[in-house]
């Protein structure tokens, strides 16, 4: 019993470690890596900027963009993102404005046609919205984003031009990155992604790519926070 005990607490304390290592890695990542992307810029009228006092009006005015099928996609794509930052910086009650127009995120995300780059502004949304919100985090699994996120990993491209290929390959990167944000201290949704038969597979080919600029390789991470390295 003393020594099963013992093994427990050993046990528990790697746990312990591991998450409080990822939770810095991602904090690291993020600071270091995303903040870059949500630099205040100057956009169009119609766009609020992110770095005035936050209030719900901004996403109605946002979530107006996101969901205009009449604007380029390109243009809805950052007012996705504009909202996600916006539930970051906002605190809870922000990301529950924002959970109004994630679906709209879900759905645009399923179309596998989408230029890489609307695809990386999509994905870095959800990373704010979810970022060490775990509200968030189990409303993204129940607006089925682990499935469609997954669908990512598989998507081939027929291009043969290495730019190409690595603007791609960039997108399952963040992908990568999204279900770590999802994931961390998330049993739920660590079970969910443990059950896809395919993704252990999909995580290994990632993990032996190139992740130099990024400060951890995320598909490495996300294979053994999911648990596949004990299999």
């Amino acid at each position: 019993m003393s020594k099963a005990r013992t093994y427990y607490v050993q046990f528990s304390t790697q746990i312990y470690q591991y998450f409080a290592g990822l939770y810095q890695r991602l904090q690291k990542f993020w600071n270091v890596t995303v903040r870059r992307f949500f630099i205040k810029k100057k956009k169009e009228e119609d766009i609020p900027s992110a770095g005035s006092i936050f209030h719900k009006e901004k996403f109605v005015v946002l979530g107006r963009v996101l969901k205009n099928q009449s604007l380029a996609i390109e243009k809805r794509a950052q007012a996705a993102y504009r909202i996600g930052l916006l539930a970051f910086t906002g605190g809870p009650t922000a990301g529950k404005y924002a959970t109004e127009h994630i679906k709209e995120v879900a759905s645009l995300l399923q179309n596998h046609q989408l230029a890489p780059k609307v695809k990386i502004l999509l994905l870095q949304s959800i990373a704010c919205w979810c970022y060490l919100n775990p509200t968030s985090q189990r409303k993204a699994k129940n607006f089925k984003f682990i499935p469609i996120l997954v669908r990512i990993f598989e998507y081939r491209v027929d291009s043969v031009i290495k730019t190409e290929i690595n603007k791609h390959l960039l997108v399952k990167f963040w992908a990568c990155y999204v279900l770590s944000v999802m994931t961390c201290n998330n049993v739920s949704c660590t079970k969910e992604l443990r059950d896809l038969g395919n993704l252990k597979y999909h995580l290994q080919i990632l993990a032996a790519e190139n992740w130099s600029g990024w400060p951890e390789n995320f598909a490495e991470v996300l294979y053994f926070l999911i648990g596949f390295h004990r299999n």
